[in-house]
C-alpha cells in the first residue's frame, strides 16, 4: 500500500455564476459556492484517484469550516491535523467562467484568512510526516503572506527530514505576492521560492511559472499565442536542476490556449538522473497533446495534474506511465465544474488507452 500524500495550503470557499454569466449578470442574485484551492484540490483529487491523502490548514470555528470538513472527510481525506482556531476568517475568492475569446477571471478575497495569520510553530510538522511518504506544497501558500511563506518553508524542511518525498507546484499568481512592498510580485516570488526549492524533490510548473519565478525561459514560446516551442522545454528543466541540484525530477504542463474554451494540452517529464524528458500524450511516438474544444472548467486544472503525478510516482508507475497518467488526468478535469477532479483511476487509465470518444458506458 502506498504511503500518505500530505498537502498543505489554504482551502476557500469558491463563488462562481451559474454558466458562463458576468458577475454583473447575476449580483445582486445567486451564485454557486464550492470548496477550492491548490493543495486541498490536489489532496481531494489524490484521495478520489484510490490514494490515502491528508490536508493541513487553520480555518476558522465557524459553519463554513464545519460544512468544508464534512465534505473532505466524505472524500476520505484525513483531516486530523488541521487547526480549528478563534482567530482569522474563511478565505474566499470569485470566478467568472470565460468562454471562447473571454478569459476568466479571478478575483480574490483572502486577506486575514485563518491560514494566513497563523505562525509556523502552530504546527506539529513531525507529527504531520510521521507516516508520510510524499508532500505537496504550492508557491500560492507563500504567496498569501508573510506567516504562512515562513509556515511553507517550515514544512518542506521538515518534511525532508522526515525523509519525505516533496513536490511543489511553482503557481505564480501576481494577484497575491504583495506581503512585502519592498518587492515586486515577482521579484518577491523569486525571493521566497529560491529559499524552499533546495528542499523540493519534484518541481511542477506551466509554460510562465519558469520565467515568471525563476526567470528562466523556454525557447520562442508565447503562450498568448498559444503557441509553445516544447522542445526548449527539455533546456528549461536542465536549468532549474543545475540551479537546484536536489531536484530529481521537472514537470512541466504544455498548454496552448487557443481560447477560453479550447485548448491542447499536455505535459513533459524530465528525469534528472537519466537526463531524459519524456511528453505525453504520445502518437506514434511523437508529442500529440489532447485537443480540448469545449472546455467546462479549467480553474484547477494544473492541480488536478499534480494529483495525477503524485498520485502515480507514489504508487510506483515509472516515469513515461506517471506523466501520461498524469496528463490524462488532468485532461478529464477539464469536463468537471469546480476546482477538485472527480475522475477514477479507471476512467483515467481508460482515457490513457485510446478511450477519447465519450461515448456513454453501459
Amino acid at each position: 500500500m502506498s504511503k500518505v500524500v500530505v498537502t498543505f495550503g489554504e482551502v476557500m470557499g469558491r463563488f462562481c455564476p451559474a454558466g458562463n454569466l458576468r458577475f454583473a449578470q447575476c449580483m445582486p442574485g445567486n451564485l454557486e459556492i464550492t470548496f477550492g484551492g491548490a493543495e486541498a484540490n490536489v489532496a481531494a483529487s489524490v484521495s478520489n484517484l484510490g490514494g490515502c491523502s491528508r490536508f493541513v490548514t487553520a480555518l476558522p470555528d465557524n459553519d463554513i469550516t464545519k460544512a468544508f470538513l464534512r465534505q473532505f472527510k466524505g472524500l476520505d481525506v484525513d483531516l486530523s491535523r488541521v487547526l480549528v482556531r478563534d482567530a482569522g476568517r474563511f478565505g474566499l475568492y470569485f470566478v467568472e467562467t470565460g468562454a471562447n475569446q473571454r478569459p476568466s477571471n479571478v478575483i480574490y478575497d483572502r486577506e486575514g484568512s485563518t491560514v494566513c495569520i497563523t505562525e509556523s510553530d502552530c504546527y506539529d510538522w513531525d507529527a504531520i510526516f510521521a507516516d508520510a511518504g510524499w508532500f505537496h506544497v504550492s508557491g500560492i501558500t507563500p504567496a498569501i503572506s508573510k506567516e504562512a511563506a515562513a509556515a511553507a518553508l517550515d514544512s518542506v524542511k521538515a518534511a525532508s527530514k522526515n525523509g519525505v518525498t516533496v513536490s511543489c507546484d511553482l503557481n505564480f499568481r501576481k494577484k497575491l505576492w504583495k506581503w512585502d512592498a519592498s518587492f515586486t510580485p515577482r521579484e518577491l516570488a523569486e525571493e521566497t521560492m529560491r529559499k524552499m526549492l533546495p528542499f523540493v524533490d519534484v518541481v511542477i510548473g506551466n509554460e510562465e511559472d519558469a520565467s515568471d519565478v525563476l526567470g528562466i525561459t523556454a525557447g520562442a514560446s508565447d503562450v498568448e499565442s498559444g503557441k509553445l516551442d516544447v522542445a526548449k522545454y527539455q533546456d528549461v528543466a536542465r536549468k532549474i536542476v543545475e540551479q537546484f541540484p536536489n531536484v530529481k525530477k521537472v514537470a512541466i504542463t504544455l498548454r496552448e490556449s487557443i481560447s477560453a474554451t479550447h485548448n491542447n494540452w499536455g505535459a513533459m517529464l524530465f528525469d534528472a538522473k537519466t537526463d531524459k524528458a519524456m511528453f505525453a500524450p504520445e502518437n506514434d511516438g511523437e508529442y500529440s497533446a489532447y485537443e480540448i474544444r469545449n472546455i467546462i472548467d479549467r480553474v484547477g486544472g494544473g492541480d488536478s495534474f499534480s494529483a495525477g503525478l503524485v498520485f502515480a510516482l507514489n504508487e510506483g508507475f515509472d516515469n513515461k506511465m506517471a506523466i501520461k497518467f498524469a496528463v490524462a488526468s488532468s485532461c478529464l478535469a477539464h469536463s468537471i465544474k469546480g476546482d477538485i477532479n472527480f475522475s477514477r483511476r479507471k476512467e483515467v487509465e481508460a482515457l490513457m488507452n485510446g478511450s477519447g470518444s465519450g461515448r456513454v458506458v453501459r
